[in-house]
């Protein structure tokens, strides 16, 4: 049954409603993110899942039970929650916050344990390396991890998560977009998921729901939305993905690739080396996810960084809004294979390739590959 709104409004003293009236289903192990201007009230409409916020009407049920029959205090413990600045304790280790919750509900220290040693493989993370660091001692990717394992220590049947990726840079988010796909391919939780970033909602949505003003205006898979907008401004607020096959190639954002294969490498001052999927390039980035170097990327795939020349000067690369003629005519004219895309900060967002241009212009009707 997973979770139900009833006719929810909460209300303010001296405001309009912060959400109106509002009556959204959730099925049990749906990802459901809900995204929207800044105050169109789905934060408020997250943390009154958990009673962190009180509904001034209406009912919100969690497998068919009113949430006002449970104490507030063990409601939230039956709930998993993840934020944007992950919410560690800054003096517990890995392994303590993870357990955090668990000790709270008198698991033994046995089965806390052996949760924590479980949580922290399925994502790649050995218990050995990382158990008794500091969150100080964690790259933002990694602590960030941590903060998804601690909403899912106790096995809740309901995850809240509230722009957890939000501080990250472009690289790191896109991995951790990609890893909870997987552990939601996985574990199949019931999770409402709120971002302001409408990339990651069309990506990690089973279905999306839009709001405005405190009020629900559609939801609906990402493909729903995109072919039937109910109303203009939903239009517009999905413009960017409502590309029609006639549109000019003004920049070069609309080749970029983003598709992470995976973090190759994590070094020892929080940088890290990367690969786009189906790309010659490795790329090095700071702790901010900063380019630094480059690299072309080995056959034995990943073995031997030391002996790579990375260029460290006068790196190749090209903005997000740049102008397409120019990098297309490069890459048609076989100059050069993949170029990197960055920010106005020079962080790594992506790749143009010939690969990503292909099939950029077969998905919009222009060549058929």
């Amino acid at each position: 049954m997973g979770v139900k709104f009833e006719h929810v409004t909460k209300m303010y003293p001296g405001g309009r409603p912060a959400v109106n009236d509002l009556s959204l289903t959730v099925p049990t192990g749906e990802l459901l993110v809900l995204i929207g201007p800044s105050g169109c009230g789905k934060t408020t409409t997250l943390r009154m899942i958990n009673r962190l916020e009180e509904p001034s009407s209406g009912v919100i049920s969690i497998e068919g039970r009113d949430i006002r029959s449970y104490d507030p205090i063990q409601l939230r413990r039956g709930i998993g929650y993840t934020i944007q600045q992950t919410g560690l304790l800054p003096h517990m280790t890995v392994e303590q916050n993870i357990e955090l919750v668990p000790k709270l509900l008198k698991w033994d220290a046995n089965k806390r344990h052996e949760r924590t040693h479980e949580l922290l493989e399925l994502v790649g993370m050995s218990y050995e390396t990382y158990a008794h660091r500091y969150p100080r001692q964690l790259s933002g990717g990694q602590q960030q991890r941590v903060g998804v394992l601690r909403s899912l220590a106790t096995d809740p049947p309901v995850i809240l998560m509230d722009e957890p990726f939000g501080a990250l840079d472009p690289i790191s988010r896109e991995v951790l977009q990609n890893e909870l796909k997987r552990l939601q391919a996985r574990l199949q939780k019931t999770i409402i998921f709120v971002t302001h970033d409408i990339d990651e909602a069309m990506r990690l949505g089973d279905r999306v729901a839009i709001m405005r003003d405190g009020i629900l205006l559609q939801v609906g898979t990402p493909d729903e939305l995109l072919r039937t907008p109910k109303e203009e401004f939903i239009a517009r607020f999905l413009g960017r993905y409502i590309v029609p096959h006639t549109a000019p190639l003004e920049s070069i954002g609309q080749f970029m690739q983003t598709n992470m294969i995976a973090i190759q490498r994590e070094l020892a001052d929080g940088g890290r080396i990367v690969q786009i999927a189906e790309t010659p390039l490795w790329f090095w980035l700071d702790g901010e996810g900063v380019l630094k170097r480059v690299a072309p990327a080995l056959a034995d795939g990943g073995n031997g960084w030391n002996s790579v020349e990375w260029a460290e000067e006068d790196i190749d690369c090209v903005g997000e809004r740049d102008s397409a003629e120019d990098v297309l005519r490069r890459l048609a004219d076989g100059e050069t294979e993949a170029l990197p895309v960055v920010d106005d900060r020079h962080r790594l967002i992506g790749v143009v390739s010939r690969r990503s241009v292909l099939k950029t212009l077969s998905n919009t009707g222009r060549v058929e590959v």
